[in-house]
């Protein structure tokens, strides 16, 4: 892999500015599209209430689980100890650790939404809470995955360093698919 001399190991802030400005008015009108889903969802979200407060923690963590996979991958890239190979084992196991925070978290999360839920007397059982939440939350957590090594990758292959795209570009492209997808599962869930 091949790397225009000078542009990974410099710091300077109008490569970054000028990278960075046109990505993130792009990804702003990407998540307006999670904003329009999630207004269209009102009537839902109003009648199981719980659902609305599961929404943020849902965005959050998967792109947070996308970010810490795409700053292990930066990193790997900038030492030097990677090429994406299909059978690199530490590759793996970085997916593998991200998707049993994953299983955990969302676990947790469903855990947790069951317990508000008694005490504000919501409708939803445990096990319906579960299913929506782990089902949603390891369709994102797969998102994070394949948008860390594809930002990672193009990124670096186009001699962008990539600590200053991966994780903005993650995290908003999973707020927007982790919106939609909980939504989505939700709503098939719930047959509505």
């Amino acid at each position: 892999m091949v790397v225009p001399q000078g542009s990974l190991g410099t710091w300077n802030w109008k490569t970054i500015v000028g990278n960075m400005f046109p990505l993130l008015i792009v990804l702003t009108v990407i998540v307006l599209v999670a904003g329009i889903r999630l207004e269209e969802a009102e009537e839902m979200l109003r009648e199981y209430a719980i659902l609305a407060i599961m929404v943020p923690t849902m965005v959050d963590m998967g792109g947070n689980l996308g970010a810490i996979l795409s700053s292990r991958l930066s990193t790997r890239f900038h030492l030097g100890t990677t090429t994406l190979n299909p059978r690199d084992r530490v590759l793996w196991a970085n997916i593998l650790a991200v998707l049993a925070l994953a299983a955990t978290i969302f676990t947790a999360l469903a855990v947790g939404a069951t317990i508000l839920g008694a005490l504000v007397g919501s409708s939803l059982p445990f096990s319906t809470l579960l299913v929506i939440s782990l089902i949603s939350g390891m369709s994102v957590a797969i998102i994070a995955i394949v948008f860390s090594f594809t930002t990672t990758y193009v990124s670096y292959r186009f001699g962008i360093d990539p600590d200053d795209t991966t994780i903005p570009v993650v995290t908003n492209v999973v707020d927007v698919f982790g919106m939609i997808i909980f939504l989505g599962v939700s709503a098939l869930v719930l047959g509505i």
